[in-house]
């Protein structure tokens, strides 16, 4: 698959530029053609030099520098590249790429290239979690650009989290994937996942709602759709871009996502419900803004439709899975939901674990199901922990009789 393929490798300046170095050497093990860009800082971390025993080729460094037979070296670069792989891409690049900025050899080719790119983030984990760096990194995909994710654990500045650079392994398992994507496992099933935090009016003002983020249902639906499902994301309020080629319903209150759901359920495959749907709501919402008084203020609530619980008992055709988020007691609360709600799986965590809360980038599951089996998972991105429950999803679905799956 890579024999005969012409890779351009884009290595900027990060402590991981190091690691690139066996990207390379693999590709060129494989019999590819390799070309590497650096960056200035890149140079400080790794001298040129090194790439060019290990590639076989010249290291590209400047814009200005021709070699000989080439007229333009970015556009060179862009026409004979099969793939683009930035590797490792720090905050820097990022934001460069994202604004369309041309500065530099490496970010002077990428604007001319037609061919996929993809892009390895690594850097500080706090640098990461920035609100500009994700913005950025939201910018790149909806502009096409192939993202692998960072891995997650100890950097090399003593921070713990996510912003490594993804393993070797992985990167190139990701290059196949582009090169030849294989026939997604969950092509042509009809996918409905729920996400967010619901919120329950007070008044026009105020309201009642929960800790939830979104992120983990926003990535079960996107590692759906990328393998090949139709996806319709049913969302509470979030601050997450939907993902490209899932249908997104938009809802606010309980009620409208119980209305949403049963509405769809017929028509549907797999159900996952990872949305936090509050369980009560005020029972009188003011017409106006309840004004601050002497007096304390009491709220009634009363109980909104368990919609999980109804999907349990109206389940035929369907694959049905549920999240429970704990605090205490996790598998005994996560196993009596899991059986009164008539689930085929249960994604279960603890809130109150480090790296597993309410608007983390990770999570720390344990998968419970009807016969009893537990699979417990480390801490993981959700992205990486969304392909974990699609996986599983796959194999309980080849469990099921032909006629009722279809």
């Amino acid at each position: 698959m890579l024999a005969g393929k012409n890779f351009v490798i884009g290595v900027s300046g990060g402590i991981a530029a190091y690691r690139a170095l066996d990207l390379v050497s693999n590709l060129v093990k494989a019999g590819a053609e390799v070309h590497v860009i650096m960056t200035a800082g890149a140079r400080e971390f790794v001298k040129p030099l090194t790439f060019e025993a290990i590639s076989g080729n010249r290291v590209h460094v400047d814009i200005f520098e021709t070699p000989p037979g080439w007229r333009y070296p970015h556009l060179e670069l862009a026409r004979r590249a099969d793939m683009a792989v930035i590797v490792p891409a720090t905050a820097n690049v990022v934001a460069k790429l994202a604004c369309g900025l041309a500065d530099d050899l490496l970010t002077t080719a990428v604007l001319a290239m037609v061919c996929p790119v993809l892009v390895c983030p690594a850097m500080n984990v706090y640098m990461y979690r920035n609100q500009a760096v994700q913005e950025n990194l939201r910018r790149l995909r909806r502009m096409g650009f192939i993202m692998v994710e960072p891995g997650i654990g100890r950097q090399a500045c003593g921070d713990t989290g996510p912003g490594r650079l993804a393993d070797v392994a992985v990167i190139l398992d990701q290059i196949k994937q582009v090169l030849d994507p294989p026939d997604g496992d969950l092509k042509g099933v009809r996918v409905l996942v729920t996400a967010g935090g619901t919120r329950e009016p007070i008044d026009p003002v105020r309201y009642i709602s929960n800790r939830s983020s979104g992120k983990m249902g926003y990535a079960l639906a996107e590692t759906a759709a990328n393998r090949g499902a139709g996806v319709c994301l049913v969302s509470a309020p979030t601050r997450l871009e939907p993902p490209a080629g899932v249908k997104l319903i938009n809802v606010e209150t309980a009620a409208q996502m119980h209305r949403a759901v049963t509405e769809l359920y017929p028509r549907v495959d797999v159900v996952v419900k990872a949305a936090a749907v509050a369980d009560y709501r005020p029972r009188v919402v003011a017409d106006h803004k309840i004004k601050k008084k002497e007096a304390g203020l009491v709220v009634e609530l009363e109980k909104n439709p368990d919609i999980l619980l109804e999907l349990g008992r109206q389940k035929q055709h369907q694959l049905l899975v549920g999240f429970a988020a704990e605090t205490e007691d996790l598998i005994n609360n996560a196993r009596e939901k899991l059986i009164n709600k008539n689930l085929d799986m249960l994604v279960a965590n603890d809130v109150t674990m480090s790296g597993a809360g309410f608007g983390s980038d990770t999570n720390i599951a344990k998968l419970l199901f009807p016969d009893g089996r537990i699979k417990s998972l480390p801490m993981m991105d959700k992205l990486e922990l969304s392909d974990r429950i699609w996986d599983e999803i796959v194999k309980l679905r080849k469990t099921v009789p032909k006629d009722a799956a279809d």
